[in-house]
């Protein structure tokens, strides 16, 4: 089968392209930057013409707008890119009789109190920009009718990109006291896994008879506070005092979800996927790193 794989220069893109080395497919990686093969997936004709000239049956979505707070303020293109753009692939995926499988956001909730972990049918309730259009791209791919798999992940970490474990690596390194929030709860995602799952899912078939919408993110539960703990510990930054607080210490243009914990169940059971604790795949990645005294 021939796959393209869009945003391939994120931190989910390069996660791919370490597990499709083992694959018996052919995947092709693109990304709109230096080093990969252009395709803007705005642009529909674009779209249709690589996967016309490279027959390809599977797309695998990991592009998209990611800067919660700059979505605030950045006009059309965000919606452009994480609902427009999506829909486009799954435009293209119908007429060639293939698959998209895009991935979306624990972003899409929040905007309800709750303290268990959502399922897939629980009501989108975005606080902002970023999570409200990739809800909006999550209905226009169900609309298209192609078939698809949503992914919905949280807290996407790895050893690619600037993310949260990096920012707090040098923070704890630098630092003799930091202040990290403790009243948003989540799960952080290594985005190593989740390449994997999407690769046992499409390397195997799996998809097949069973569209929808599926959660992704590594077992367990925890704050910002915690994170930034467990990264400091396992690093060995010992000298930062890293200091529970309250969100609105940090104003930010947009509010977060207070807890969006996501329920594996459906992708666990329709899939066979065994998901990892998420201080056990933390401390892979931060070996992978040499992150780790």
């Amino acid at each position: 089968m021939n796959i393209l794989v869009t945003g391939a220069n994120g931190q989910l893109g390069n996660e791919t392209q370490a597990v499709a080395k083992n694959s018996k497919d052919h995947y092709i990686f693109t990304d709109v930057c230096e080093g990969y093969r252009p395709l803007d997936i705005t642009n529909i004709d674009d779209v249709r013409a690589v996967v016309k000239d490279e027959h390809i049956e599977c797309i695998i979505n990991c592009a998209a707008w990611t800067n919660v707070d700059k979505a605030e303020t950045a006009g059309d293109i965000v919606e452009t890119l994480n609902a427009k753009a999506p829909e486009n692939l799954a435009v293209v995926m119908k007429e060639a009789g293939g698959l998209l499988v895009h991935i979306s956001t624990d972003y899409v909730f929040g905007g309800e109190l709750y303290n268990t972990p959502c399922k897939e049918d629980r009501k989108g309730t975005p606080t902002g920009v970023y999570g409200l259009t990739k809800l909006h791209g999550e209905q226009r791919i169900q609309a298209v009718g192609a078939d698809y798999i949503i992914l919905r992940t949280a807290w996407l970490y790895s050893e690619f990109g600037q993310n949260f474990l990096k920012t707090m690596l040098n923070l704890t390194a630098a630092k003799p006291r930091l202040k990290v929030v403790f009243d948003q709860c989540g799960t952080p995602t290594y985005a190593g896994d989740l390449a994997a799952a999407i690769f046992h899912i499409v390397e195997n078939r799996l998809y097949r008879g069973h569209n929808g919408i599926y959660h992704y993110s590594n077992e367990g539960v925890c704050s910002w506070y915690d994170f930034a703990k467990q990264i400091a510990t396992l690093a060995g930054n010992t000298d930062c005092r890293v200091e529970p607080c309250h969100s609105d210490e940090f104003p930010s243009p947009v509010k977060r979800p207070a807890y969006s914990v996501l329920d594996k169940t459906k992708i666990k059971e329709t899939f066979g996927i065994d998901i990892p604790y998420w201080t056990d795949s933390l401390l892979k990645c931060m070996k992978n790193m040499n992150a780790v005294k």
